[in-house]
This record gives structure tokens, sequence and C-alpha cells, in this order.
């Protein structure tokens, strides 16, 4: 056996907005992404939406977010909450 850490993989990092945090330990952030369409040449948005797992409850609604892949926590979270980007109190 080495001494050497055990590398995990490459986990998917994402940026977004929180839309709900109704929920106790989890937030709903949108992801938006844009693109350009291969036939036409416009610019397309696309937002998915990710239930994120917020062990602190410390993310508020219109907060941007970095969030960033997981096991399986529960039913529908796959994601973990990363850092507060910017504080929608802050704005205010």
């Amino acid at each position: 056996m080495s001494n050497q850490p055990i590398e995990r993989g490459h986990r998917k990092v994402r940026r977004g907005e929180v839309v709900s945090d109704a929920m106790e330990k989890t937030v709903v952030v949108k992801v938006t992404r844009t693109y350009r369409h291969p036939l036409y040449k416009k610019v397309v948005k696309r937002a998915s939406l990710h239930k994120v797992h917020d062990e602190n409850n410390e993310a508020r609604r219109g907060d941007f977010v970095q969030i960033v892949e997981t096991r399986p926590i529960s039913k529908t979270k796959r994601w973990r909450l990363e850092r507060v980007i910017t504080s929608s109190v802050e704005q205010e």
C-alpha cells in the first residue's frame, strides 16, 4: 500500500440562480446555458433545474451559487452546494 491520497473522478461544476429555498436542506437551482444553433447560427438559451443539497441552509432565493455533482443523496438530489457566489441580501 502506498501513502498517496485517493484520487476522485472529475466532478461536474455548474453555476446558477437559486429559484426556491422552501425545502429543508434543499434548494432548487436554475442553470442556464447558451449555445449556437448548428443550422441557424442563432444563440439559443436552455435552462435546467437541479435539486441541490444545502447542509447549512445558507443559500436564499435570488442567490448566485456554484454547485458540484455528487453521489445520490435522495431520489432527486444529485448535486451539492459548493459556495454562494453572490448573495441577494448584499444586493438590496
